[in-house]
């Protein structure tokens, strides 16, 4: 017989944010600039960089975003400083939570969006989304996908160093 996982509220993992509510239209496109995530489910959620905004300092790299509405509850790990749109919640992570094990956090949040059909957002509701234990992430989460996660990691730290000139 097997034991039934332990469900806990979101909120009692995370600390639960609303974003900072900034509107594209409002603010300068720079190609060089700062992620502006928003509650698009591609691209990581990034759908734009934009210029540094006057006496915002962005949110910190590491933080899970999640849509409350639009493509409600895609969630995603930001790799990088950023800027939110509206109606996007960002998650703050245990200091002691690997990357890892937020991405599985992401995957399990993803799986309860069949429970926001015909346009119903996830906005009062988000924190209290039942959801796995830290005590009940499967094995494999450290083991065999960790062993990928720092795979990947390594590739993409590789490519985002400057190619050496002669």
């Amino acid at each position: 017989m097997t034991k039934a996982k332990k469900l806990v509220s979101i909120g009692s993992i995370f600390t639960v944010q609303y974003g900072v509510n900034l509107e594209l239209n409002a603010l300068k496109l720079d190609p060089n600039g700062i992620n502006f995530v928003s509650r698009t489910a591609r691209n990581n959620g990034v759908s734009a960089k934009v210029a540094p905004v006057a006496g915002l300092k962005p949110l910190p790299a590491g933080l899970l975003t999640v849509a409350g509405g639009g493509s409600v509850l895609e969630t995603f790990v930001q790799s990088e400083p950023f800027y939110s749109g509206r109606d996007l919640y960002y998650l703050v992570p245990p200091p002691d939570m690997a990357l890892q094990e937020k991405l599985y956090y992401c995957m399990v949040i993803r799986a309860n969006r069949y429970r926001f059909n015909y346009g119903r957002q996830a906005n009062r509701t988000l924190k209290d989304i039942k959801v796995p234990g830290r005590t009940q992430v499967p094995s494999w989460v450290q083991g065999v996908f960790g062993e990928a996660v720092n795979s990947w990691q390594e590739k993409l730290v590789a490519l985002a160093k400057p190619a050496k000139t002669k």
